[in-house]
């Protein structure tokens, strides 16, 4: 599967850019600059890489940078925002700090006559962007030309065309920018020669046929909410491995009034699965009481519903795995890429470090939300269901 990597430099923005690119059904996964090597980075197949923004200054040392060597790779690579200005340092550039005339908001871009660099293809001369900066690249590398302006940013948008490498100073991503999404199809089919595979329907099929050949025969517990992510979660999963799925609803009293029996209803009224429903409320209740902080409180309900699903599980006999609904921001937002932890979910950083099972399986680990109602909509699931 063709994939683009956004390299994380802890940018607020660094979930938008993925999404941006999976809406043109191309795969993007996002990591940290910590994370990966330039020779992981090969190894893996990239067809292209986003450098994302980020909040710091990059002629301090103390801020994120990485090895030179990416420029070499033989990767098409566009840095946006703080990864322009990394590119430009990389190269031996010159970034210095805007002052008094650094940009933030709506900006006109002037697209250099003579550039017609593949990058600014389809774009108009003059068009809006969304620009936010307080330092700006004063001198392009060696072998970089300016292709677009502003008034106060001599190289908005500049290139190395024969290395096929980029800098924009502005955000392709935002809406604010009128010709956002044209840039950023440019790079992925113009430049890295994508082909556009990623669909919801596409991912189904793969996931499918992974989980059915590795769960073969042995049993299943999906843990079962009632929202959204699990229940698209289960109706895939019980395509893959069939009545060997158990989903076990647990109702832990903190849902909307009869929240529960709905859930219950819909589930053996309108899919043919094997349900248990757990009424725990006092047991979460009272973990909880006295407890006001909401980490704490996360990390609390995280390890109740381990301890739960286990209890069930040794009823139920030796279950294999454990299937849960966890999704691409609450791994994000649980402290992976470069983000720091925003909130720890119950079923990522919730999770006590040690389960009884010997498979933890997460199906819809890599998509969005959206991308997650789009494949509840491909398996059948009513849309009340997928959009409550």
């Amino acid at each position: 599967m063709e994939k683009i990597l956004v390299l994380d430099f802890g940018g607020q923005y660094n979930q938008l850019i993925a999404r941006r690119v999976r809406d043109r059904q191309v795969y993007a996964e996002i990591v940290s600059f910590r994370s990966i090597t330039p020779e992981q980075i090969v190894a893996s197949g990239y067809k292209g890489i986003i450098l994302t923004g980020g909040p710091n200054s990059v002629y301090d040392e103390s801020s994120p940078h990485f090895s030179p060597e990416l420029l070499d790779l033989g990767i098409p690579v566009l840095g946006i925002c703080y990864g322009c200005q990394l590119i430009a340092w990389m190269g031996k550039g010159v970034v210095c700090s805007a002052g008094a005339i650094s940009e933030y908001g709506k900006v006109e871009l002037v697209c250099n006559d003579s550039a017609e660099s593949p990058l600014l293809e389809k774009i108009p001369q003059r068009s809006i962007w969304w620009m936010s900066h307080t330092d700006y690249v004063s001198e392009l590398p060696d072998g970089f030309n300016a292709i677009a302006t502003t008034a106060h940013c001599p190289s908005a948008a500049f290139a190395d065309e024969a290395r096929n490498i980029y800098g924009v100073q502005f955000h392709p991503e935002v809406t604010h920018t009128e010709f956002g999404g044209q840039l950023l199809h440019n790079f992925l089919y113009g430049i890295c020669g994508c082909s556009g595979t990623w669909s919801m329907g596409g991912f189904i099929e793969r996931s499918v046929e992974r989980y059915r050949s590795e769960l073969e025969g042995k049993k299943v517990l999906c843990a079962l909410s009632g929202g959204v992510d699990s229940t698209v979660a289960a109706v895939l999963m019980h395509k893959a491995v069939g009545e060997n799925l158990i989903c076990v609803f647990i109702d832990h009293g903190l849902m909307r009034k009869d929240e529960g029996d709905i859930v219950e209803r819909v589930f053996r009224e309108r899919f043919d699965m094997n349900l248990i429903r757990v009424n725990a409320q006092e047991r979460f209740f009272g973990r909880l009481a006295g407890v006001t902080e909401p980490e704490s409180k996360r990390k609390i309900i995280g390890e109740e519903f381990i301890r739960e699903f286990e209890a069930q599980a040794k009823e139920i006999g030796h279950v294999h795995a454990l299937v849960q609904g966890t999704i691409y921001p609450d791994v994000i937002e649980s402290g992976a890429g470069d983000a720091s932890t925003i909130k720890s979910h119950h079923n990522v950083g919730g999770l006590p470090d040690v389960i009884d099972f010997e498979a933890l399986v997460e199906p819809l680990r890599d998509l969005f939300k959206d991308e997650v109602r789009r494949v509840g909509l491909e398996l059948g699931i009513p849309g009340e269901l997928v959009w409550r």
